[in-house]
């Protein structure tokens, strides 16, 4: 087996985890994105072999990529092959496999002692209650196929909640503020000061004159982008989809790159696009400032094989839709564009915690840049970075609630000292990566945007001491 040198928290959180399984079976880790949350659980898999409590360990985890990664983390830190084959230490897999497994995996939690590792588990919704209608089929799955057949769990997330505001499959919540109870919490704050992830720069990209013509209602002048979106004929999106946006913030990161990459020349950048549409627009967009750039999309057929060769290449920039939001690790990403049309906290802190993870040979006050536009929840979501958890309640524990896309939870009531464990939730997508957005901009109308050069920017300096 590998030795592998943990950082102060994993060993911290390893061996809590191996305290907790003396009593409990289950075991849930909230750690920040980018702090080396597999290599830590699978130092807890590797312990359980060598003190004979286990034969064999499943990963689940929410994409192909992830999957992989975990594999290939647990084979060097256990010695062993981690291909799910005979003689292998183990497996790993998508949540969205659960459905095509064969019978003989599923029989192996019956026959043998067996570690699961549930990566991401806030795609995972649902709870054990006769109420078998709350929860997705992956939760659903984990309830029925894994929870109490398992010798040992641990969920694993950056992100410990739901934007629904459902409950996250085998998790447990306090009554009385809907808060989740994690058995271990690592918080950006500290990640940052024990050097394991970078300090992010938040740039709030926005624009002092845009004004809106039409026949209707003639011309209306605003100061910012969040005083034009208060007005109903604008969207975001039709600025997402506006070339002189588009230059702008590619303009400022692409500048903030090369500068980075004076002291640390494999620095990259990631574009997280809407569509294949709007990737290929920026696409275009960065080679009219001289910058080349890989594109990867939910349609490119070998993209994990695209997404292989950028993380260990020195190329600058590559865009994205649906493929580098969660879980991918290219520790070498230092500065990242959000132009994704999600507006959710839990994607927002998704996509920044793709450029905090720091590599060995970095300075000590290495910082991640990412580029924003200054929307009203964009901005909101990134002055409460600060925040390990987004506010108060984190489920809904005793009235309905509406998601921001759209999605209504179901109505929990929790009986005191009642245990609440949950599943798991593509929320009705085919892949937990983010769901593909309709190609092109917001729908067209006789109305004309123009946006003014008088851009300006606020920057976010967090975690400041």
């Amino acid at each position: 087996m590998t030795q592998i040198k943990l950082r102060n928290w994993q060993i911290e959180c390893a061996e809590s985890a191996l305290a907790v399984y003396e009593r409990h079976s289950h075991f849930l880790c909230h750690a920040t994105p980018g702090a080396g949350k597999t290599v830590m659980v699978a130092s807890v898999a590797k312990t359980l072999f060598l003190e004979n409590k286990i034969d064999f360990v499943i990963c689940f985890s929410p994409s192909r990529a992830v999957a992989r990664g975990v594999a290939e983390t647990f084979s060097r830190v256990l010695g062993r092959s981690f291909n799910g084959q005979m003689g292998a230490a183990g497996g790993s897999y998508t949540y969205q496999s659960m459905d095509t497994l064969p019978d003989e995996l599923w029989r192996v939690l019956d026959e043998y002692r067996v570690f699961v590792v549930l990566d991401e588990i806030h795609h995972c919704s649902g709870t054990n209650w006769s109420d078998s209608s709350i929860g997705n089929s992956w939760g659903r799955t984990i309830l029925e196929r894994i929870q109490g057949k398992a010798s040992y769990t641990m969920s694993l997330s950056g992100t410990p909640w739901r934007t629904d505001n459902c409950p996250i499959a085998l998790s447990h919540y306090r009554d009385s503020d809907g808060q989740i109870s994690c058995d271990y919490e690592y918080g950006l704050r500290r990640a940052i000061s024990d050097q394991t992830c970078r300090a992010p720069q938040i740039v709030l990209v926005d624009n002092r004159e845009i004004s809106l013509q039409s026949s209707a209602f003639g011309c209306r002048s605003f100061a910012s982008i969040s005083e034009s979106l208060e007005n109903k004929h604008i969207k975001y999106p039709d600025f997402l989809f506006r070339d002189e946006i588009i230059d702008q913030i590619l303009s400022e990161a692409s500048r903030r790159l090369t500068n980075l990459r004076r002291s640390a020349p494999e620095a990259g950048g990631l574009v997280v696009a809407s569509s294949v549409a709007h990737a290929e627009q920026i696409a275009r967009r960065l080679s009219m400032i001289d910058e080349t750039s890989i594109i990867v999309t939910y349609k490119s057929p070998d993209a994990q094989k695209t997404i292989s060769k950028f993380k260990t290449s020195s190329a600058r920039w590559i865009v994205s839709v649906g493929m580098i939001s969660e879980g991918t690790d290219i520790p070498r990403l230092h500065v990242c564009c959000h132009l994704s049309r999600i507006r959710t906290e839990l994607h927002f802190r998704q996509v920044l915690g793709r450029i905090l993870r720091r590599q060995e040979t970095e300075m000590a006050d290495s910082n991640a840049w990412l580029y924003v536009l200054a929307e009203p929840s964009l901005t909101e979501f990134a002055r409460r970075i600060e925040e390990d958890l987004p506010g108060e309640r984190v489920v809904s524990i005793h009235s309905d609630s509406v998601s921001t896309d759209g999605q209504t939870s179901k109505k929990i009531e929790l009986v005191e000292g009642q245990d609440l464990s949950l599943p798991l939730d593509p929320v009705g997508r085919n892949s937990v990566e983010e769901s593909i957005h309709n190609e092109g901009s917001s729908e067209k109308n006789s109305i004309d945007l123009h946006v003014s050069n008088r851009f300006w920017n606020e920057i976010l300096s967090l975690f400041v001491t």
